[in-house]
This record gives structure tokens, C-alpha cells and sequence, in this order.
């Protein structure tokens, strides 16, 4: 019997599997709708039904793949665990204190700062202090650590992250306090900040932290649920997760360090844009992953996706490796209304999988974009590979009395509005990874995918000048499809400044070889033949006074003051690009 690898993606709207088998690389997919209140309900029911139909016994399957949201829709809906938060003597306010800045599009005038993800009393300070060089200036205080951990245990908060000043120098402090705080309360779980973002700046590098440790119960839990649940199934399998950087690592690690799946599940739809993209001989291409419930974008250059080392994630600040996607509230089951002043609009409220649109017939009553492509003639009867017959004659009729009706439209034209502006809000987003990053989105092709995402990918072309479309096989299964093709991947970050002209070559270069053997540890446990291991050396640059970077690649292994000069003549090149 042939082996089998299986991808499974969880959307809002839709779970995606593929099935492939290892000899033969022959592919089945399947789709079946998601299940909010327990993700896993429709994870396993899938695999279930694809398994069925194929005629594979569990037994065959040697690998599971897995996109989730699980962790972003924790920290964006504030559904984590309570934390608690151990800083140096003197930090307390960290969090309070933040950055200056606020959202972009907000009144700063009226803007309220949310509320932290761990409350006031909760961050408990400790005597300890590091330098910028990691030399100790004052010893930890190991009895107010363990004191902190009773007060924890006292209150039952389980998750506990640990942030102190300089500790991306020297994380000898952070490591003491973790094995304190597991002597103390052995049921803890524990982010210190110098495994999770071993980088300057207090406040990103402690909200990450924070955010860690804020889903890591409930991401624990589910990965743990749902290997049990493949072992219940007969499913003895590796189980790997996909990160933000496009690349997958195991479950275990995945447990460890939740924050990096934040964007598990959009890195997943371009890494099959890079793949679609090698197929096709297309050389720049801008990633278009149009859902049931939101639209991700993203810009692939010269065959490589673009990335972040800082984004944001609903309200807080995330320093991480992650792939520069934007997610924008649009999608198949964005709902459509006439607002109290008389004008349509689409989103970000979406219908999800459970009503659904009005054509699904499941109980769903308001107008959705999926609604209007089936009003227009745009998709047919049934989706979902015939198992979803839809119901045009409801969607005709909400369409017709919550929005063509009050704007005295007739049923056609409402419809079409609907699509404008819901393609208008996309080509906005687009224009946000393209324009607003010095990239003319004339010179890309529009790699569409996700159930809608071919449907609106002319229109939206159109709009922005781009003359070339692609479309995948099946592309509303693309993004699990990217779960099979990307690889294993894992990021490492120190702090290490320099200023020109006085580089210490030698220093930089011990720091890339500590994080290239710690990548060689990783890879070995993973299970990775050294034949196979393959490393990349990148950095940030800013100019003098400036308060951020950008990332640019290395284009040599070793560091040398000929590398040096490259790196910083790119850099002239990028920022010129980026912002004039």
C-alpha cells in the first residue's frame, strides 16, 4: 500500500484538504465547511471524508500538514489565558508606556488605548539587571522570583512570561527565573523573551512575549487535542504546523512558541503562490487569497515573498519574522447593507460558515458577495464539488428587499454594486503591499486562489492595470495545497549593533555561526539529513536617527568587509525604493 501525506487548512468559512500520494505525487482534495466553535470538529471530519472517498486506510498516512487560526483569532478576539509577567526592577509599565504612535486612519484625539493583554497588578518586578553587553550589573534576586511564582500559583495563572532588560545580550537571568518558577509551580508554562525574540527594544520584545504566552494554553490544548484525536483515528503521523514565515515546524515547537503560527494560515495560501508561480514561468507576482471571510494579499519579488520583521496583529505590535501579508475584512461571505445614511456597503462583517450566505439556505438572512455572484451568473447551483446546492431564488430575495429595494436600484444593478465596492475595498489592499511599498502592481501578475478569489481576480486586474492572471486547478484548496509544498523553515534573531566604519566583523560573524548551530540542532531533531540544511544570513539597516529598519539579504556566507559594503549599497538601493 502506498504512504500518504494529508494538508489540512482551517478556514473561516471552509476547512481545505488535500491528500497526495507519496509515490505517485496524484493529488485528491476535498472541502468541507468549517466549524468555529471547535476548529478541530471540522479538521477531523474532513480527513475523515477524504480518507473515506479515496479508499485510504489511516494506517497509510505518514504525514499531516496543518494551517490555524487558533492563535490569531485568540489575541484578535482577546480569548487567551490570563498572564502573568515578571520584568526588571524599574519596568513595571512597559506595557503601559508602549510607543507613541497610533493607528494609522484614527483621530488621536479620540483614540482610546486598549486594554493589555495582562492586567496591571499581574506584572510583578524583580531585582535583576543586565547592560547592553550582557555584562550582570546586579544579581537576580532568586527568592522574589520565587515569591512571584507562589503569588502566580496563588492566583492560578498558568501561563507566565518572563521579560527582562538587555536579556537578548545574555539570557542567564530569564533561564534562572524559568527554572525557579517550574521548581515553584510545575504546571506553569513558561515564554522567557530571549527564546522568543532575542532582540533590542523592551516594549516589541515583551508584548511578543506577552502575546506567547497570552495563546499558549489554548494552542497547547488544541494541537495536543487534535494529535490525540489522529492517534484515536489510527493516524500515527508527523504533525507539523505552518509559521508566519512561510515554513513548517513540528507540533512541539509549534506549543512553544504559539505567536509564530499567527499568520499560519495566509503564509500558507503564498507559499502556494510561490509554487503556482515557478509552474508558470511567472517571475513577480502579487498573491490574491480571496476567502469566505476575508481577502489576504501579499507581494512575491523575483520569486521570493516579501517579509517583516515587525507587523501588527489586531492591537499590538508583533517583532517577528513573518511574511508581509495584508488581511483585509472582505471575502465570498462579506455582508451587504444600506447604512443609515443611504449609502452600500460590504464587510467586514461576514456571514461566515455558520449562517452562511442567504443561498446556502442554513438559516443565514442577510445579502453576501457570494449571494451577488449568484444573482449575476457568476458561479453555479452547487459548490464545493456538488455537495452544496444553493438556493438562488432566497438570495434573489434578500438582495432584493434589504438592498435594491431602499436604494431604488433594480435586483441586477444592487448586485453588481455589491461586487464594486467589495472589489474596490481589495484592489485598496493591493495597492497597500504594492504602491505603499514602492512596487507598480503593473509589473506583476495577480496569482488568484481561495473560493472566491478567480472570480473577482479580472475585475480587480482591471482596476490596477495588471495584465496577467493566474489561476490554479482548485483553487479554492490553495492555500492547503501551500502547506504541501513549502518546507521546514525556522527564523533566528540577535541583537548585535554596529556603526560604521568600526564593524566587528569577527563579533557579527560568531554571532550568524550561533544561530546557524542552533538551526543545525533544530534541523537534526526535525529529523533533516545535514546534506539538506541550508542557511540564510540577512540584516537591518537604518541611517543614523532613524527608528527603524529594513531587511536585507547577505550575499555571502561569510562575513567580510566586501559583504559589508554590498549589504549597505543594497540598502541605499531599498530605502530609495521604499520611501523616496
Amino acid at each position: 500500500m502506498d504512504d500518504y501525506s494529508v494538508a489540512v487548512d482551517v478556514g473561516g468559512t471552509f476547512t481545505d484538504i488535500v491528500l497526495r500520494n507519496l509515490a505517485t505525487n496524484e493529488q485528491r482534495v476535498h472541502k468541507t465547511p468549517s466549524t468555529p466553535e471547535d476548529p478541530s470538529t471540522g479538521f477531523l471530519t474532513g480527513l475523515r471524508e477524504i480518507l473515506a472517498a479515496n479508499s485510504v486506510e489511516a494506517s497509510q498516512v505518514k504525514h499531516v500538514f496543518h494551517g490555524t487560526t487558533i492563535a490569531t483569532n485568540a489575541i484578535l478576539e482577546s480569548k487567551g489565558s490570563p498572564v502573568g509577567l515578571l520584568v526588571s526592577d524599574g519596568f513595571k509599565f512597559v506595557l503601559e508606556i508602549g510607543r507613541h504612535g497610533t493607528p494609522r486612519l484614527v483621530n488621536p484625539n479620540s483614540w482610546v488605548k486598549p486594554d493589555r493583554p495582562v492586567r496591571p497588578r499581574d506584572i510583578i518586578e524583580v531585582p535583576e539587571r543586565m547592560d547592553f553587553k550582557g555584562e550582570v550589573l546586579a544579581p537576580l534576586d532568586e527568592e522574589a522570583v520565587r515569591a512571584a511564582a507562589r503569588r502566580f500559583r496563588a492566583g492560578e495563572i498558568t501561563s507566565i512570561a518572563v521579560s527582562f532588560i538587555h536579556s537578548y545580550a545574555n539570557p542567564d537571568h530569564e533561564n534562572r527565573a524559568r527554572e525557579l518558577i517550574l521548581e515553584e509551580y510545575p504546571n506553569a508554562q513558561v515564554s522567557i523573551s530571549s527564546e522568543v525574540l532575542a532582540v533590542f527594544r523592551e516594549y516589541e520584545r515583551t508584548i511578543t512575549t506577552v502575546l506567547n504566552a497570552y495563546v499558549m494554553p489554548l494552542v497547547s490544548s488544541y494541537i495536543g487535542s487534535l494529535e490525540s484525536s489522529l492517534r484515536a483515528n489510527g493516524i500515527d503521523a508527523s504533525f507539523s504546523i505552518m509559521k508566519s514565515n512561510g515554513g513548517m515546524i513540528g507540533a512541539g515547537a509549534a506549543v512553544r512558541q504559539p505567536v509564530h503560527t499567527a499568520l499560519s494560515g495566509p503564509a500558507a495560501g503564498v507559499m502556494a503562490t510561490l509554487q503556482i508561480a515557478k509552474n508558470t514561468g511567472v517571475t513577480n507576482s502579487i498573491s490574491f487569497d480571496m476567502g469566505g471571510t476575508s481577502t489576504d494579499v501579499s507581494l512575491l519579488r523575483e520569486g521570493s515573498p516579501t517579509t517583516n520583521l515587525a507587523g501588527r496583529l489586531g492591537n499590538w505590535p508583533i517583532q517577528l519574522p513573518m511574511l508581509d501579508i495584508v488581511t483585509i475584512g472582505c471575502g465570498g461571505g462579506s455582508i451587504a447593507n444600506v447604512s443609515p445614511y443611504g449609502s452600500l456597503t460590504v464587510g467586514p462583517a461576514s456571514a461566515g460558515a455558520v449562517p452562511g450566505p442567504v443561498c446556502y439556505a442554513k438559516g443565514g438572512t442577510a445579502p453576501t458577495v457570494t449571494d451577488a455572484n449568484l444573482i449575476l451568473g457568476r458561479i453555479n447551483n452547487q459548490i464545493a464539488g456538488g455537495t452544496l446546492p444553493l438556493d438562488a431564488a432566497a438570495a434573489a430575495r434578500s438582495i432584493q428587499e434589504q438592498i435594491a429595494a431602499p436604494l431604488k436600484m433594480d435586483l441586477h444593478a444592487a448586485a453588481s454594486g455589491i461586487l464594486s465596492i467589495a472589489n474596490n475595498t481589495m484592489v485598496g489592499a493591493i495597492r497597500n503591499v504594492s504602491v505603499e511599498r514602492g512596487h507598480d502592481p503593473r509589473e506583476f501578475s495577480l496569482v488568484a486562489y481561495g473560493g472566491a478569489g478567480p472570480m473577482h481576480a479580472i475585475d480587480v486586474a482591471r482596476l490596477l492595470g495588471i495584465n496577467q492572471v493566474v489561476a490554479p486547478l482548485h483553487p479554492g484548496i490553495a492555500s492547503a495545497y501551500g502547506l504541501l509544498v513549502a518546507e521546514l523553515k525556522n527564523d533566528y534573531a540577535r541583537t548585535s549593533l554596529q556603526t560604521p566604519p568600526d564593524y566587528d566583523l569577527d563579533g557579527m560573524e560568531r554571532v550568524y555561526a550561533e544561530m546557524e548551530g542552533e538551526g543545525r540542532d533544530w534541523l537534526r531533531e526535525e529529523g533533516v539529513p545535514q546534506d539538506r540544511h541550508v542557511f540564510s544570513r540577512w540584516a537591518d539597516l537604518r541611517y543614523a536617527h532613524q527608528g527603524s529598519e529594513v531587511t536585507v539579504a547577505f550575499s555571502t556566507t561569510q562575513v567580510t568587509t566586501k559583504a559589508i559594503h554590498e549589504v549597505i549599497e543594497v540598502f541605499h538601493n531599498r530605502h530609495q525604493q521604499l520611501f523616496g
